[in-house]
């Protein structure tokens, strides 16, 4: 089974049977419903769609603009675009909602709709229930002849993206460009490489190196924006040509930075970097879900404002960042959501934040990474037999450690003096995934090994 159905969109490998795979008729189904959903939710009749560079976006945007056409509504095609661009136009656009076609990080074989509300949000995990709903009743109507909806395509929003991020007040171009930074930057062969570089442009940067800019959809390595994916530019910036390099994933929610050594800044501090420099000229709250490193606690506190934690995921980052009223938060990932431009996470406001800190810190950047305190995060997962109840598992481990503070908002995390370890189940399969942080990379490796060996112990008991 690799067609995926959860509150936030469909997923999948393209091709196989329907039900199984994500084919044209499960990407027709799942639009239908979704339109039908909109349009029943605000009472408009406009849905923006959008698609990263992946082989299959031009077949699947084709599936999903001509079902909602049928289904009476007008549809505005932003073609080879971003998610956050997307996630802006469905405001300025006044639509229902939108869809972008894009599988973020995962490989070229699958493809994904994800699903956006009227303010160019994810759909919360209710609006997506009942979205499901729809589908799986197929209880959705198509228009008649006269009653088609329209079609128009629209290709200026990336540039209105880019000059939304240039006329920020913590975004200095004059400061970027009086660096005259040389920067390398891999866009996996999607729509990065068109966006990215205009961007660049547009902050003063004119020595650019573009390594796999081509939106042809190839990705020429696994395109989730880990270390061990980016060897190539990594060993082009070693050279010790470039200031900075800056890699993002396939839709460019995602911001992967490497030191002018060639190294990485690493994924968990692009946050933590650009919240520091948010903070530095306002005080404020910060946001990031419960698997991301304690650095933005320590740099949120130091300079005067609070943190807070949410469970994985965007959307419900999103909805803690609302509560606490934080001026900047995200994910660990590499995903910065920064609300004075809009409530997603942005790889392109990323980049004009950083390199504007950059420029007005007057270091390198392996000296910027210096600055933060250093902490080291292990990623780790076990594997069971599906017999073995998951919940069970977690509620055991709970129990064992509750002398310490212990957070259930998303599977158990358990906190320690100055290191902490996050269990969570899978939602498709039976994998507790296990993340430990510390201030040493050997004590975080033995915090996962402990809980391992705890989890096993439990298992053994039962059997």
């Amino acid at each position: 089974m690799t067609l995926i159905k959860s509150i936030s969109g469909i997923r999948g490998t393209i091709g196989g049977k329907a039900g199984d795979n994500l084919t044209p008729i499960d990407i027709v189904k799942f639009a239908a419903a979704f339109g039908s959903w909109a349009h029943k939710k605000t009472g408009i009749k406009k849905i923006v769609v959008g698609r990263d560079a992946r082989i299959s976006g031009e077949m699947a945007s084709n599936l999903v603009v001509n079902t909602l056409i049928g289904l009476g509504l007008d549809v505005v095609d932003l073609g080879l675009s971003t998610t956050p661009t997307v996630e802006i136009a469905v405001p300025e656009e006044k639509a229902a909602g939108g869809i972008i076609l894009t599988a973020s990080h995962n490989p070229v074989q699958w493809n994904a709709l994800k699903l956006l509300n009227d303010k160019g949000e994810f759909i919360s995990g209710n609006d997506g229930a009942e979205v499901l709903e729809i589908a799986e009743a197929d209880n959705y109507s198509f228009a008649d002849v006269l009653a088609l909806g329209k079609y128009r395509k629209d290709n200026t929003y990336i540039d209105k993206h880019i000059d939304k991020i240039v006329e920020l007040p913590l975004v200095d171009v004059e400061a970027i460009k009086s660096k005259n930074f040389k920067i390398a930057i891999d866009c996996v062969n999607s729509t990065g490489g068109i966006a990215v570089p205009r961007l660049l442009r547009a902050l003063g940067v004119e020595n650019i190196k573009e390594i796999y800019c081509d939106p042809n959809g190839h990705f020429p390595h696994n395109p989730e924006p880990l270390p061990e994916n980016l060897n190539h530019i990594c060993n082009e910036i070693e050279k010790g040509k470039y200031d900075l390099g800056i890699v993002v994933d396939p839709d460019v929610d995602r911001l992967a930075l490497i030191q002018e050594d060639g190294t990485p800044f690493g994924e968990e501090y692009t946050l933590v970097a650009v919240a520091d420099y948010v903070l530095s000229a306002n005080k404020g709250n910060t946001v990031s879900n419960l698997s991301s490193s304690m650095a933005l606690r320590v740099v949120t506190e130091k300079r005067g404002g609070s943190y807070s934690s949410a469970a994985v995921g965007e959307v419900n980052v999103v909805e803690e960042m609302k509560k606490v009223n934080a001026i900047i938060g995200g994910e660990g990932n590499g995903g910065v959501i920064y609300p004075e431009l809009h409530y997603g996470r942005d790889a392109l406001v990323g980049i004009a934040l950083f390199l504007t800190h950059l420029a007005k810190s007057g270091k390198r950047a392996s000296h910027l990474r210096g600055s933060y305190p250093s902490y080291h995060i292990s990623k780790n997962k076990i594997e069971l037999t599906p017999q073995i109840n998951v919940d069970e598992i977690l509620e055991e481990i709970k129990r064992k450690y509750a002398s310490q503070k212990v957070n259930t908002i998303d599977g158990v995390k358990i906190e320690f003096e100055s290191e902490w370890v996050h269990l969570r189940k899978s939602n498709t399969e039976p994998i507790i995934r296990i993340y430990s942080e510390s201030d040493s990379e050997a004590t975080a490796e033995h915090l996962a090994n402990k809980l391992i060996s705890d989890i096993k112990d439990i298992i053994t008991a039962k059997v």
